[in-house]
């Protein structure tokens, strides 16, 4: 079985760089994804290629965490973070694109890879019903930072 992979984009009503904050404020993620529980940064310094950070996360009705780790950073355009786990390796890439002065296009890519031993989750995680889980999840990571910054800058004016 090869990599799978699932593009979730959303149109957010804010500026690339409040969309890049919001999504690479490690400490403030609680706050934002309603999905995330609990996150460890494990790295001292500001977010760039080498970062890494303890993630929980509900999925499929139990808490998981993973340890993550950052490949790519090109603010505040794009950034790639990996994890490896249950003998897959994840790779989640955020692509910022300008859509006019206060709007940004945010597509995030979500792909996993076997590495050898279990690849069952991957299969149970990729296949049919978990594909759907997946980008049902990216899609409401998405609307929940459209949701933080999304008129958080409507009264400063023009960026």
């Amino acid at each position: 079985m090869g990599s799978r992979s699932v593009a979730v984009e959303r149109l957010v009503g804010a500026g690339q760089g409040a969309v890049w904050e919001a999504l690479t404020d490690l400490r403030g993620m609680e706050r934002v994804l309603s999905g995330v529980t609990k996150v460890e940064v494990l790295t001292d310094g500001a977010f760039g290629v080498g970062t890494r950070w303890r993630e929980t996360r509900r999925m499929f009705g139990k808490d998981a965490t993973e340890e993550m780790w950052v490949t790519v950073s090109v603010p505040p355009e794009r950034y790639v973070v990996e994890a490896e786990s249950h003998g897959s390796r994840y790779v989640s890439a955020w692509d910022l694109t300008p859509a006019g002065p206060s709007a940004t296009t945010v597509r995030m890519t979500f792909s996993a890879t076997p590495t050898g031993g279990v690849s069952g989750l991957l299969a149970k995680l990729m296949g049919g019903l978990g594909e759907r889980a997946v980008r049902k999840a990216i899609a409401k990571d998405l609307a929940d930072v459209a949701a933080a910054v999304e008129g958080r800058g409507a009264s400063e004016g023009p960026a």
